[in-house]
């Protein structure tokens, strides 16, 4: 039996399964809700699956408002989770300043580094999944043009679009990229009535194959897509599912595995940065039998051997965030 036990205020919810013993690990998931089929989705699939092989349990917590961060991580803290993992970037200032008042918690955190001695930081390379996905959207593409759209304005979904962009270009250097974001702030994630009308605006445009790396707000692109007739690229999770034979791939980014090494690291979780490369298994492509039909021979082969190249060091993808600038497109 859960039992949802409520504290500042009635915004947020903290699940504890009853019985739970003080050492268990803990999840904070970021704005969107952990079921947004999307980022924090994959997070919460990385913890279930921890439970459901060890038999463990674990606390989570759901963002609902900036106000919260701080307080959340503290009383998971001190309610004695360990180790404590929180999904975005977005968490980055708040670990800094709670972190060295629990020396005894391991803490991580997905999507920023925290130089703590007791954080562990997991970054991916979403520049070369994307640059994946942006080979496929740019084969399938029956205008030559396509699109992006993204939620928050931040160095890191500029990450995405700028490798999306690259891997268009390199199949097509005559394709024309519409990228737009839903906005500046973090309500830009949970947005997917902007979602739609962003992609049904770029749709106007020409574009015939939309990635969305946007969150909740993303659910908003893949129906929009899918009722307008042209194809979606999900992200995160695999999301091939929500539209079977209209979404062309899903950009994954396994969230899920951070969060399950980190579970499984419990206490002895090791401090430091760990990258999550395509090599590693940290991005990739999705195919299944929703997409199968979308992706020709010819494509998963050309996108196969490029991954392999990346894989090598033989192909570079720029990293938007090394410099802010990207080669394939103007923001």
């Amino acid at each position: 039996m859960t039992l949802l036990t409520k504290f500042f205020g009635a915004a947020a919810t903290l699940a504890l399964t009853s019985g739970a013993a003080l050492a268990d690990p803990a999840i904070i998931f970021d704005l969107g809700g952990k079921f947004d089929k999307s980022f924090n989705e994959a997070a919460f699939n990385g913890a279930q699956r921890w439970a459901s092989e060890t038999g463990g349990t674990f606390k989570e917590l759901e963002m609902q408002s900036e106000a919260q961060r701080e307080q959340a991580l503290r009383r998971l803290a001190e309610a004695g989770a360990n180790p404590v993992v929180m999904t975005g970037f977005a968490f980055g200032d708040v670990l800094n300043t709670v972190a060295p008042d629990f020396p005894d918690t391991k803490f991580a955190i997905i999507d920023m580094v925290v130089d703590q001695p007791n954080v562990k930081s997991v970054v991916f390379t979403e520049d070369q999944g994307s640059y994946l996905v942006g080979m496929m959207a740019a084969m399938a593409s029956k205008s030559g043009t396509v699109g992006f759209v993204g939620g928050m304005d931040i160095p890191l979904i500029r990450r995405f679009a700028c490798g999306y962009a690259q891997g268009v270009k390199a199949v097509n250097p005559d394709a024309t990229i519409i990228a737009n974001m839903t906005g500046t702030t973090p309500a830009a994630w949970n947005d997917p009535v902007k979602g739609a009308e962003l992609a049904k605006a770029q749709k106007s445009q020409g574009a015939d194959v939309i990635y969305a790396a946007a969150g909740g707000t993303g659910i908003g692109v893949l129906q929009a897509a899918a009722d307008e007739g042209i194809l979606s690229i999900g992200v995160d999770s695999n999301q091939n599912y929500l539209h079977p034979g209209k979404v062309l791939t899903s950009m994954l980014k396994r969230v899920d595995n951070a969060v399950y090494e980190a579970f499984t690291q419990g206490t002895e979780l090791a401090a430091g940065v760990s990258v999550m490369d395509l090599k590693a298994g940290g991005v990739d492509y999705a195919l299944d039998d929703n997409n199968k039909a979308l992706v020709t021979a010819e494509m998963q082969a050309a996108v196969d051997a490029a991954k392999a190249k990346i894989i090598a060091g033989e192909l570079a993808v720029h990293d938007y965030m090394s410099d802010e600038t990207c080669p394939a497109l103007t923001f």
